[in-house]
């Protein structure tokens, strides 16, 4: 009943954004290998599962009796993708098993699944909520919609990803029309948050990992450049040194006597 409440109040599925659209060739490239298929399926099971305890855990501590009841079919709905993208996942392993593994699966292009972004739920109003979670589904509409169109090769795996847009359309809806139910007057400005919330944690996590590849590079460099003048310098010293035991001038014959 609510399920389809929420759809007729609400605005049909948005495409793909622009951002999404060109990296099309990518993606294509990214899902064409089996293994990486596996990986990144497997990444958006636990995601998917991982945001189901998140909107659970919403579920319990709101105190808006629709909201609780949209919340708890939100929940059950992501568990199910997880358990879908789990058992494809499973299916295709069996026939990637004696292959190799590539290094490269293209994370960083796109996020795994869609989560709350570390939202801390327990500290959260429903305004918030509502708008990080429209965003998030959002933005996992946008993803998904081009993981299907280039899944061509895979019907089994395509039919998975078509299945779960239709339910994240529903989020993306209900979330919406919700946020104009608790906060008629300036929804919008939620959304504006939420969204400069959303690049502000994008960018930390696009400052962490260029700092991880800039203290590699650095750690690389001094190993190749300053470290082998300073072995060579060591192994100068070390060959003017005499072996063996050497004797003291007298005018240091009194360490003996005292403790420096």
């Amino acid at each position: 009943m609510y399920r389809q409440t929420g759809m007729d109040s609400a605005r049909p599925h948005e495409r793909s954004t622009a951002f999404d659209r060109m990296l099309i060739p990518v993606h294509r490239w990214i899902w064409s290998d089996i293994h990486r298929r596996v990986q990144k399926l497997l990444r958006f099971s636990e995601t998917e599962t991982d945001g189901g305890r998140d909107i659970l855990r919403a579920a319990e501590v709101t105190s808006d009796p629709l909201l609780r009841r949209l919340y708890l079919e939100h929940a059950i709905d992501e568990f199910r993708h997880g358990v879908l993208f789990r058992h494809r996942a499973a299916e295709l392993l069996k026939v990637s098993a004696s292959r190799s593994s590539p290094g490269f699966h293209g994370d960083w292009l796109a996020p795994g699944g869609h989560g709350l972004d570390d939202l801390q739920v327990d500290g959260e109003s429903d305004r918030n909520m509502l708008a990080f979670l429209h965003l998030s589904e959002k933005a996992a509409a946008s993803r998904f919609t081009v993981y299907r169109d280039v899944m061509q090769h895979d019907p089994p795996t395509r039919a998975v990803f078509e299945e779960i847009l239709h339910d994240e359309t529903f989020h993306m809806n209900y979330t919406l029309t919700q946020l104009a139910r608790v906060e008629p007057k300036r929804p919008r400005r939620h959304l504006w948050w939420a969204r400069l919330s959303r690049l502000w944690k994008a960018y930390l996590r696009l400052a962490t990992g260029l700092a991880g590849i800039l203290g590699s590079m650095l750690l690389t460099i001094q190993y190749f450049v300053l470290l082998p003048p300073f072995a060579w310098l060591a192994k100068r010293a070390a060959h003017r040194e005499r072996s063996g035991w050497t004797m003291d001038s007298p005018g240091h014959s009194d360490s003996l006597d005292r403790q420096y």
